[in-house]
């Protein structure tokens, strides 16, 4: 056990209980050994007192992305080939976690069983409405950026399905070809129709995943890139009963460097974008298009965290400089980026236009988070800050190895709280349930926020949700003057909010929220399981993946980002693909 650091760097983050976070890094040389007695790259982070279990994933995940499924099971999906003795390759990878109670839960992976169909390196991840995950591109190998030659321009579910004409098997993705060369971790969110709104590069689309449909959107506005290496930080904005749950997107920031110049030509120096936009995604709002916003900074990399008040800080990243390590020139360190947003800022999207944006009442930090940091709302309020890696594997020098943990308090965190009592651990879709709140004595009235708070990693925050919940207090359910008993109504349905785990705040109409417990949406079961998928998909793909194909190789860099590994790789990835590829 370890006190007051991460024990790893943190690279991709999850809360995954009410007192537990889960932290995978890539695999490094780090401080703590996991029980084969090698560095360790993922642990149990307790938030409540900041102690350190070691985990055990076998496979390198190293830029892997992640998504819960409707059972809590926290899903991590693709990586990087062996680097270090001790560990496989996290390229096809599916590694799973589910919390317990007992302290000795841990990563489970099978290859042989449980494996995703073709190598991915920086692929998204989100939860669909019937509980299950969509993955969604990346490459077969890596690279600062992503290319023709190494793209793997699809996606694919976990459980495996039989759809759109492919039984288990990857779907090609024409919106993943259009937007090469700087698509890595997509931008996506599930809407509450069902369909999925995906940004890359600067295009954007929605897209029904059902039907292997693509509705391209409005290009991103003055040539903005938005995802890796140019990462924008992006949210879906609050859905309530009172916006009949009108989905809006919010992405600030990016870089409007060209995707197809040499790295060496790209500068830590170079300026990144101030720029905001904003889409309400209906007829209407998708005819009026984007809506532009300047940020009081210029911003890469940076974190968008929903707060329980509806409003979001933006934190992490670099005001110049791309993502990414040992490619440009100008390097600071290794890394691609330098002059760190040391300071967060707030955003109220319920604010008049040229107003929203607000930095007066928030801290600045003193330690860089850069490349491979990552950034969560927790159960109290919160928001957990920590990693910082834009480097090769664990060093001192400037922007070195970062395992210092912050906690970023919300003014809210300052004032008195609600609190409240009975909230059932799993609550079925339009169900209502009742809710015993302690209201702080400047409260007259309250809201209630549903919360999925996501899974952060490169800037990148697959599946975070707010979704408001119809509430009332109950006729005569003042039980003393601060005691109010509360009717509460589930979501609709699993497209507004998928089943699954989420938080759930009782906020002060001053906006002050209470702690948020932890709950169950939906049944609690295991998304639908297609035997006759699963059975295709092994029998037509292979699992560790034993050699990359000479054109890939050749587009690999020698140094820096994406070079990593190589030595262990070799012949040919095609070999380990389905025939459908």
């Amino acid at each position: 056990m370890f006190s007051r650091m991460s024990g790893v760097a943190g690279q991709q983050m999850a809360i995954v209980s009410e007192t537990k976070a889960v932290i995978y890094d890539k695999v490094e040389h780090n401080p703590v050994n996991n029980s084969a007695g090698v560095p360790g790259w993922a642990v149990e982070y307790d938030i409540t007192n900041d102690m350190v279990r070691v985990l055990n994933p076998q496979s390198n995940s190293f830029c892997a992305g992640g998504a819960h499924l409707s059972n809590g099971t926290l899903v991590n999906t693709g990586g990087n080939p062996v680097v270090l003795t001790g560990d496989l390759s996290g390229l096809q990878a599916i590694r799973l976690y589910t919390p317990c109670d007992t302290g000795n839960c841990d990563v489970f992976e099978d290859p042989s069983r449980v494996r995703l169909t073709s190598p991915r390196w920086y692929p998204s991840a989100a939860r669909l409405d019937d509980g299950s995950v969509i993955v969604f591109g990346g490459s077969f190998s890596g690279a600062f950026i992503n290319g023709a030659g190494i793209s793997n321009p699809t996606y694919e579910f976990f459980p495996p399905k039989n759809i759109n004409g492919h039984n288990g098997l990857q779907i090609p993705s024409q919106f993943l070809k259009d937007t090469l060369n700087g698509n890595h971790f997509p931008i996506i969110f599930e809407l509450p129709d069902g369909t999925l709104f995906i940004a890359a590069n600067n295009q954007s689309m929605i897209f029904n995943w059902r039907t292997n449909t693509e509705t391209r959107l409005p290009h991103i506005p003055n040539g903005v890139r938005v995802t890796s290496p140019f990462s924008a930080a992006a949210v879906l904005l609050p859905l309530s009963p009172q916006n009949n749950y009108t989905p809006e997107v919010l992405i600030c920031g990016g870089s409007t460097v060209s995707d197809t110049v040499a790295a060496s030509t790209i500068s830590s120096q170079t300026p990144t974008s101030n720029q905001c936009i904003r889409m309400v995604l209906n007829a209407a709002g998708i005819t009026a298009g984007w809506q532009v916003e300047t940020m009081p900074q210029a911003r890469i990399m940076g974190d968008a965290i929903l707060l329980p008040d509806g409003r979001v800080t933006i934190v992490d990243g670099a005001q110049t400089g791309v993502a990414g390590y040992g490619n440009v020139k100008d390097q600071i360190g290794q890394s691609n980026a330098d002059n760190p947003s040391f300071q967060a800022v707030n955003y109220d999207p319920t604010a008049p236009a040229g107003s929203r944006f607000s930095q007066s009442d928030l801290p600045i930090s003193t330690i860089a988070r850069l490349y491979h940091s990552v950034a969560t709302l927790t159960p109290n309020g919160s928001i957990m800050i920590t990693g910082s890696n834009p480097n090769l594997d664990v060093t001192t020098v400037k922007f070195a190895t970062e395992y210092r943990v912050e906690w970023l308090s919300p003014s809210y965190l300052n004032q008195p709280r609600p609190s409240y009592m009975g909230l059932p651990a799993t609550v079925d879709f339009g169900t209502t349930f009742t809710l015993v709140v302690t209201l702080p004595p400047s409260a007259t009235n309250v809201t209630v926020s549903l919360m999925d708070l996501g899974f952060s990693t490169h800037g990148v925050h697959m599946d975070q949700r707010l979704v408001q919940l119809a509430s009332s207090i109950t006729l005569g359910g003042a039980l003393t003057d601060n005691i109010v008993t509360l009717s509460v109504e589930a979501p609709p349905n699993g497209m507004v909010y998928p089943p699954g785990p989420g938080y759930l705040y009782v906020v002060t109409d001053t906006g002050v929220p209470s702690f948020g417990h932890k709950v169950i949406i939906g049944t609690g079961a295991s998304p639908p399981v297609d035997q006759g998928a699963i059975d295709n998909m092994l029998a037509q793909t292979h699992g560790q993946v034993a050699s990359i194909a000479a054109s890939v190789a050749a587009a690999r860099p020698t140094a820096g980002e994406g070079s990593e590994g190589w030595y262990t790789v070799a012949a040919s990835v095609a070999a380990a693909l389905p025939t459908s590829v």
